[in-house]
């Protein structure tokens, strides 16, 4: 199976988006807020945290048919607030985000075809496979870049 959509789209946003968060005023990433409460460098935390642990269930699968991973869902406020994100140097933080994706290309790349169907149970019950969990992996960063770039066009 073909994942270049996924992973062309990674490397596109990597690409718009760095020089983009670099030169965002210090205002405008930590005091404007989503629905979630969330400022910009909080999100970005938040990509952070879902690479991590999106890389984990990834490498994880191609060795286990099944598994349970901890709940993560629920608890994405609390890893954000724990790592401190809001007070985190902002370079760092793109940096991060940059270098950890770029990591998750090469994950996805070098995926085994033959365990895409391996899966985990999410705290809903719900079966997620490999494939899955990679086909969604793109969206789930389109969401949040839709967010930020909501609050940067909401300060201008």
């Amino acid at each position: 199976m073909d994942f270049s959509d996924v992973t062309n789209g990674i490397l596109r946003y990597i690409t718009i988006w760095e020089d983009k968060l670099k030169v965002l005023p210090v205002g405008t990433i930590s005091q404007k807020r989503n629905e979630q409460n969330r400022s910009i460098k909080q999100i970005l935390g938040h990509l952070i945290d879902s690479a991590a642990n999106n890389h984990q269930r990834m490498i994880r699968l191609q060795y286990n048919e099944k598994l349970d991973f901890p709940d993560y869902q629920q608890d994405n406020d609390l890893w954000i607030t724990l790592q401190d994100y809001q007070n985190a140097e902002w370079n760092t933080t793109i940096q991060l985000w940059k270098y950890y994706n770029l990591h998750m290309i090469q994950v996805i790349n070098s995926v085994d075809q033959t365990k895409l169907d391996n899966s985990w149970l999410s705290f809903e019950n719900t079966t997620v496979t490999l494939r899955q969990m990679i086909e969604g992996y793109l969206g789930h960063i389109e969401l949040h870049l839709k967010e930020v770039q909501e609050l940067i066009d909401g300060s201008e």
